[in-house]
């Protein structure tokens, strides 16, 4: 029954993969005035689905006035956060659709070169990308000045903030960049230069397929249309699923929870983790909690101790050391919580540490360091007891 449900709920959206003459699609989308496309996409509320969660119409307009004579465009495929996998599906079985989105951005803000920026990780899926890659820009050559490459990582988590990506790009240390300026005015190479997760651009495509009233008809007024969630952790149905947006956690959990689910982590390392008791008035989406994809449950027999320091092992490696709040920051946590699971400094420890994720909030260059208290901070807050015994 709850398969069925689920099965229901993603006919209703059926957009990300779906099958679609990608071509046909671009050869009318291209027809479209680029101020036509930014309107559209202004009315649809798309918002970028790697997690930031910026308006899709701006970024895209900013592009376009912004003075340059090369304009980039690049889809970010630099899936690093813990719990998702929803980018290499996409890659895997609609890649046409992701490459569409990319000529109809470079349509509209005059781009001429676009980039695949793939996770070091996919390389074994480069062969036949490229392929895919190739008869597109073979076919492309009548309709639009406009040529993809792809672009591996080496990978780096930190890599996915989108100056970090550019850098990488350069050939330069993934670190990231000082803003302003962003890359939308200077971005690869010093031009301007636009970066889209590949679900986000997949959803360019569908919206001029389908409207861009379609698009707002679904979800919330907050959180208009639909997300591809990467479900794991305790649930017997783990996988890929299109969803609407503006759903709450219960709803959720009644769907995918083993019927012991205790806590769910919201948008993979760098989110929140969300105890029971708040799983009603938790909505995932921009009025709640948003994610870039990855929704992971813990059932009871979970140590959140564990999953906390897992987390914060990771942040220390991926850190990129630049900045003292980031690098300094994510030891001091896991060293804290360690030493208070010890029993070698007092529960109250905790405190302090908290203490110091605000100036780690404020102080980090990036994302990185500023979305480490998110984990840290909710998973003490709700499960204080399985840190201190």
């Amino acid at each position: 029954m709850t398969r069925e449900r689920i099965s229901k709920m993603q006919e209703k959206v059926n957009l990300i993969f779906s099958e679609c003459d990608s071509m046909e699609l671009l050869e009318q989308a291209l027809k479209v005035e680029p101020q036509q496309i930014l309107k559209m996409l202004l009315t649809s509320s798309l918002r970028g689905r790697g997690g930031a969660g910026f308006l899709t119409s701006l970024k895209w307009k900013f592009a376009s006035e912004a003075d340059g004579n090369r304009k980039f465009v690049v889809a970010n495929a630099d899936e690093g956060e813990p719990g998702t996998f929803k980018d290499r599906e996409i890659l895997d079985k609609v890649p046409c659709k992701v490459l569409a989105g990319m000529a109809i951005c470079a349509h509209t803000i005059g781009a001429r070169e676009g980039y695949i920026y793939l996770r070091g990780e996919y390389n074994y899926m480069k062969k036949s990308l490229q392929q895919k890659l190739d008869e597109f820009n073979d076919k492309i050559k009548n309709m639009l000045d406009f040529t993809i490459s792809i672009k591996s990582g080496s990978g780096a988590y930190v890599c996915g903030e989108e100056t970090a990506l550019i850098e990488s790009m350069e050939g330069k240390r993934g670190e990231p960049r000082n803003k302003p300026p962003y890359p939308v005015t200077e971005g690869y190479l010093g031009f301007p230069t636009v970066v889209n997760n590949v679900e986000t651009l997949v959803y360019v495509a569908m919206i001029m397929k389908h409207g861009a009233a379609h698009f707002a008809s679904l979800g919330t007024e907050k959180s208009k249309g639909a997300k591809v969630f990467s479900v794991s952790g305790d649930t017997p149905i783990p996988g890929i699923y299109e969803l609407e947006m503006g759903m709450n956690l219960a709803e959720f959990v009644e769907l995918f929870g083993d019927g012991d689910t205790k806590a769910v982590q919201v948008g993979g390392a760098s989110g929140f983790c969300v105890p029971r008791r708040k799983f009603a008035e938790t909505i995932i989406g921009f009025e709640g909690i948003p994610t870039g994809g990855s929704m992971m449950l813990f059932n009871s027999s979970r140590s959140m101790y564990n999953v906390l320091h897992n987390y914060l092992e990771f942040f220390c490696e991926e850190s990129c050391g630049q900045c003292t709040p980031c690098r300094v920051g994510c030891q001091q946590l896991r060293n804290g919580i360690e030493a208070v699971k010890q029993r070698k400094l007092p529960p109250s420890h905790l405190d302090v540490l908290s203490k110091m994720t605000r100036t780690m909030k404020i102080a980090s260059k990036c994302g990185l360091g500023q979305s480490v208290p998110n984990s840290f901070n909710s998973i003490v807050t709700s499960f204080k007891e399985e840190i201190i015994y």
